[in-house]
Order: structure tokens, then sequence, then C-alpha cells
């Protein structure tokens, strides 16, 4: 089991390889993100990309999105999981943004729209480009942080606020990092023998 990790420095190997490394969805917008994002909570991304190219032609943004209706919807993303609720999300929030400009790119702001949560202002805030104000923890960091020993437990607010206090905020990628980790090498079997972190992982090191 490793002594105390200086983590600030053992992370640096990992935010290298994924630095810039755009989200899994596949959007070209900022509008088209934040549907995106709303879209994919508790679905996959896989399954968001192969109905967005229909959706922004129907929708194509903020302005068209706040004119439709649950029946001009529906036929669109009536496939995604817990669709009833995102199409009422979505409707609530292209009204009270209204166009593509304002749509807003602050934690504090993002998280009073319908839909968004701290995660998915997180991504939404990365992928726009504007400086970080928490780390995004998916459902992939919760397991993958844990096993590193950077954080305990399975609460993603707490997870969330682990990684903030050890790490400095330009390090805050960590958590997108942790996620394209966790889709690749640390799945649930993890793939430890080829695994960039594996020297200061204490779920490894453990295992050995």
């Amino acid at each position: 089991m490793p002594t105390k990790v200086n983590w600030p420095e053992a992370i640096k190997p990992l935010l290298k390889k994924y630095k810039g490394k755009k989200h899994p969805l596949d959007y070209g917008s900022v509008y088209q993100l934040v549907v995106m994002v709303v879209l994919s909570a508790q679905d996959s991304d896989r399954n968001i990309n192969q109905l967005a190219p229909a959706l922004f032609k129907g929708f194509p943004n903020m302005k068209a999105l706040a004119k439709a209706t649950p029946e001009t919807l529906y036929p669109f993303i009536g496939k995604v999981r817990n669709f009833a609720n995102k199409t009422k999300w979505l409707l609530e929030l292209s009204k009270k943004i209204k166009k593509d400009n304002d749509i807003p790119l602050t934690q504090e702001e993002l998280t009073q729209l319908p839909g968004i949560g701290r995660k998915s202002a997180n991504v939404i805030m990365r992928e726009a480009g504007v400086p970080a104000e928490g780390v995004i923890v998916d459902l992939h960091v919760v397991r993958v942080a844990p096993r590193l020993g950077m954080a305990s437990g399975t609460d993603p607010k707490k997870i969330e606020k682990q990684i903030m206090d050890i790490l400095p905020q330009k390090q805050w990628d960590a958590g997108m990092a942790m996620s394209f980790h966790g889709r690749e090498i640390c799945r649930p079997q993890p793939k430890c023998e080829i695994c960039i972190m594996n020297t200061v992982c204490a779920f490894y090191n453990s295992n050995k």
C-alpha cells in the first residue's frame, strides 16, 4: 500500500493522456451540448448520439426548441430513458434561455436550470472551455476515484468535494480524465497491468 500519495503530482500522467479530449457526446454547438447532456442522464452517450442528428434537424437552436411541445418532441426522444421528464425539462429550460447566445456558463446559473445538476454543469462548462468550478463525477469516476485512493464512498457530491480538496483548480479536469480512464482501462473488470496509474493505485497495490 503506497504511503501518502502526492495527488497533484501523481495525477499528471492521466491529465496529460486525456488533455483536451472531447466528451463522448457528439455535439456541434453549446446548444446541442446542453440538450444532449440533459438527455444522457441515466442513458448512454451512444444512444443520444444516434438520435441527435434528427432531433437537431427538427430543432436547430434554442429558439426552435422553445416553440416545441411535448407532442412535437416525443417522436425524436421517445426512446430516451425517462423521456417524459426530460421533455418537460428541455421545454422549461429553452423557454427560460430563449436563444443560444444566452446559455449561461457558470455552475450557479446552469444548476438552476431544470434537468441540470452539478455533474452536467461541469461537463457543459468543460466542453465550452470556461474555467472549472467543480469536478466531473460520473458513474466511472465514482468507481475510479475510490479505487485509486483519491476519494471514498459512493456519493458523487462527496467524491467531488474530496477531489477538489486534494487537487488545485487547474487540475480539476481530472474528473473527465478519470471518466475516460474508467471507460477504457479501469472498467468494472480493470486492466491493471496496462494502467498508467497502477504505481499509485490503492486498489492495485492492495491486490498485488
